[in-house]
């Protein structure tokens, strides 16, 4: 027995982390989507490509940019892209966990109203950062390990 790093998902052979990472994908493109979306997100008018200054709300709640929703958008198509393979899904998940732990770190550090701000990021984008990063480095180590199948 080997680690394959490729699982087929032909005829439906799909791991839990490949199906995991596809989910997440997915959120993240609806996400990234909706970020540009009247109604959905309050203040469209008022948004800017980068910086605190976006008056744009996605769900009356967490504050969005051009700049934003474009990295929801990416983190999305990696995500989708990546969930071909378990090596790649797994690797998603403990990373993109990583960088949303870092990127909480980095919107609890900065002020608000700062220049450094250029995401945008509010409270509520920090704990939800917060979440994502735990659950899905959580996610990647729980569901990524031991793989193993019989070498083709």
């Amino acid at each position: 027995m080997t680690t394959s790093d490729q699982t087929s998902i032909r005829g439906g052979r799909r791991t839990s982390v490949q199906t995991v990472t596809l989910a997440v994908g997915a959120v993240f493109l609806l996400v990234g989507i909706l970020g540009f979306v009247p109604g959905i997100t309050s203040g469209v008018d008022q948004l800017s490509f980068a910086g605190h200054q976006s008056g744009a709300m996605l769900l009356g709640l967490f504050q969005v940019s051009i700049l934003h929703n474009i990295v929801h958008l990416l983190f999305g198509v990696v995500g989708l892209a990546l969930s071909r393979s378990w090596t790649g899904s797994r690797s998603y998940l403990v990373w993109g966990g990583a960088i949303y732990l870092v990127l909480w770190i980095y919107g609890l550090v900065i002020g608000h109203e700062s220049p450094a701000n250029f995401v945008p990021l509010n409270t509520a984008d920090n704990w939800l950062h917060f979440v994502l990063g735990i659950a899905m480095l959580g996610l990647g180590l729980l569901l990524g390990r031991g793989h193993t199948a019989a070498k083709a």
